[in-house]
Formats: structure tokens, sequence, C-alpha cells
């Protein structure tokens, strides 16, 4: 009984001196109140800029994609290119089956053909119905000149007696009715003459249009080896071989590698930092290149929200396609302010306190910051430029407001 009492008295003190030996500790008593010199690090209070970024990652992609589109409805007869395929202006990435083009152009061939054929019959015949009816107007003005000839001979005759009055007014009809005759003929003939040129113009009419149609499905045969219409990166092939496609249908797309832009991501947490218009910084390599956030996918996958940048140097030559780089989004940022490296203490809240070397010795000052930027801080007041600021190692001295520098 008595060794369970003493050892509960022994238990007792031991952690009532640990938690003196704490007390001690925090209030400085074990602390000296002196460092040696070269013993701690010091920042210089300087001017800056300060900036206050969030991390996002992000992918190059090319700005102006390029959708190829099949020239007609038909079968993928090959498929030449994958994606991640770098091509050339002009480079077949597809071909499609031929076989009811040429079916066309064929057809097309023989019925221009025929219709030439019937062009040729046409300006014949017009050629020989020209003939007839110039001949039966010359026969039709040689019957008049004969009546009217009659009809002189037959008054020289009435003069001596040698024919009635009523012969002549006969002949004198016949001379009217020959005449009318005559006018319609000419009438007539004016109107199947325009008849002839309006048959062949309607033969050359549907000849040109044939023609049009056989030169676009001409065109159409080279089209159907699909071309790459710039140079740059095939992104996407929609189909396959033996998969039938319609006309206009889309069946690659395909970076032109002139410009680009950037897709990023960034943590859902961070979603109400995105806001289309805001600055970023991109880096590239070991370059920050400026840019806007654009448009911004409202729908959050595997956490993550995407959206695109907008860079200002879009076309600059340390881009590459499905490059993965860093993105700063700028939340505030200053420039040409007083400010000191970040310290660790420094994320806590804007009321800091540091020491100040001033000669052998490093006073504490009460010190206010601004913008928290990633590797600089801004500085309110409590410091002036130049300042030397011990930059850590020192919670054992937070109880002194002054420490010597020894030598």
């Amino acid at each position: 009984m008595g060794t369970k009492k003493n050892l509960s008295i022994a238990s007792v003190i031991i952690v009532a001196l640990i938690l003196l030996a704490v007390i001690l500790y925090f209030l400085g008593v074990f602390v000296p109140d002196s460092l040696s010199s070269g013993s701690f690090d010091t920042v210089v209070v300087h001017r800056g800029d300060v900036i206050s970024t969030t991390q996002a990652s992000g992918v190059v992609e090319s700005e102006n994609e390029v959708l190829v589109l099949s020239p007609a409805a038909s079968i993928i007869k090959s498929i030449l290119k994958e994606p991640g395929n770098y091509v050339e202006q002009g480079e077949i990435i597809m071909q499609l089956n031929t076989d009811q083009v040429k079916d066309n152009i064929e057809k097309l061939q023989d019925q221009l053909e025929v219709k030439k054929n019937n062009l040729e019959r046409t300006r014949l015949n017009s050629q020989s119905a020209k003939l007839d009816l110039d001949y039966n107007e010359e026969v039709k003005k040689l019957k008049i000149i004969s009546l009217e000839s009659q009809l002189e001979d037959q008054n020289q005759l009435l003069e001596v007696g040698g024919i009635s009055p009523a012969k002549i007014e006969q002949t004198k009809q016949e001379i009217t009715l020959a005449e009318k005759d005559l006018k319609m003929l000419v009438e007539k003939n004016v109107i199947r003459l325009k008849q002839l040129v309006a048959e062949e113009k309607g033969l050359l009419l549907q000849i040109n249009m044939d023609e049009k149609v056989l030169q676009e499905n001409l065109e159409l045969l080279s089209k159907m080896d699909i071309r790459a219409p710039s140079s740059g990166i095939i992104l996407n092939i929609s189909g396959h071989v033996g998969e039938k496609v319609s006309a206009d249908r889309t069946v690659a797309r395909m970076s032109d590698l002139t410009s680009f832009k950037i897709i990023g991501s960034v943590d859902e947490q961070f979603a109400t930092q995105i806001k289309t218009g805001k600055k970023v910084m991109v880096q590239v390599e070991d370059e920050n290149l400026d840019g806007l956030i654009g448009s911004i996918t409202p729908m959050v996958e595997n956490n993550k929200v995407q959206f695109n940048v907008h860079l200002k140097e879009s076309s600059h030559p340390k881009l590459i396609a499905n490059q993965n780089v860093q993105i700063q989004i700028i939340n505030s940022s200053k420039e040409n302010v007083l400010c000191i490296n970040k310290l660790p203490e420094f994320e806590n809240n804007k009321n800091q306190k540091v020491f100040v070397v001033q000669g052998n010795k490093a006073i504490k000052k009460e010190i206010v910051l601004g913008i928290r930027g990633n590797e600089e801080c801004e500085i309110i007041s409590g410091l002036n430029e130049g300042d030397i600021v011990i930059s850590g190692g020192l919670n054992s001295y937070r109880h002194l407001s002054e420490i010597e520098i020894s030598n």
C-alpha cells in the first residue's frame, strides 16, 4: 500500500517538473538573450512587384481548329493518318470509295455525247429548213412577178379590144392572193427560224448544264482523296474503314499550328477564383506568357473546373500542341511596392512581429502586411526600404523586445 502511494507521489512530482520546465522555456528563462553573428538568415526589405496567384495546370491546344468534311456520301475506303500525326498541306488523310462518282461521270459523258449529236442534227435541220423556206419564198415572189407581167399584157390587149375586163379583174385578184400568200409565208418563215434558233439554244443550255455537272463530278472525284487543307496535327478521325459517311459530315479535326490557346483546369475548391477576363501567367519552359481567361466549362469533372486561356502571344515559338504547362491565375497584384520575401509565419494573418537588425541588436517591430503573394509580401507599415529582417528561427526569442548580436 505504501509502495503504491510513493509511486503516485513520484509521478505527480515528475509531471509537475515537466510542466514547470515547459512554462519556463516559453517564458524564455532557458533562452539566452543574445545571438551569434552568422547564426541566422536575413532578408532585406525592398521594392518590387507582389503577385498573389492560384496554381492551375493546362494543355496547349490549337486556337484555330480546322474541320475536314466529307465531300459526298460514300464509304470510307482507307484511313492513312491517325490522331497525333503531323501532316503537310495537301497530304491525303482519308480515301473514300469512288465507284458512284465514276458511274455518274460515265453517264454524264454519254448524255453529253447524245446531246451534242442532237445539236449537230438540229443545226443541219435548221440549214435545210432555211433553204426550203428561202426557196418557197422565192417561188411566191416569182409568181407575183409573173402575174404582174401578165396583167400588164392584158391591159395592152384591153386597149385594142383583145380581152375582156373580167379577165383583167381575175388577174388582179390572183395577184392580191399571191401577195397575201407571200406575206403569210414570210411571217411563218420568221417564226420557224426563231423556233430553230430556240431549239439550238435549248440544246446548248442543256449541254452547258451537263458540262458543269460533269466538271463538278470530276472535281468531286479528285476530292474523294480527302487531303489536309493546311499543315497541322490531326486531332481526331471520325469513322472507320467500311463505314458510310454522309455529305458534309466531319471526318477529321486538325489544328493549323498558327496560333494556340490553353485548356486549363483547377481544383473545384478554387472555382470561385476563375472568372472570364481574369489575368493569368502561363509558364512555358523558362518564360511566362500573359493571357486572359476566356470561356469556363460550367460542369465539374473529376473535381476539376476547366477553362480556356487566350494568350497575348498566341503564336509564341515555344508553344507546342499537347504541351503541358503551369498556369498562375492572378488574384491580385501590385507593382513597385515595399515588400519582403515571404516567410512561413506570414500565412497566418496580416499583423506580424519581426526582428530588424540594427547595429549589434535585433529590435522587435510590429508590421502590417498587404498582399501576400507566392514569393513576396507587401509591407503596409512597420518597415522601411533597406531594413534587414531576421528570417526565421526566433520562436524562442518572441518574448524579448530586442536581442543582442554578438560577434
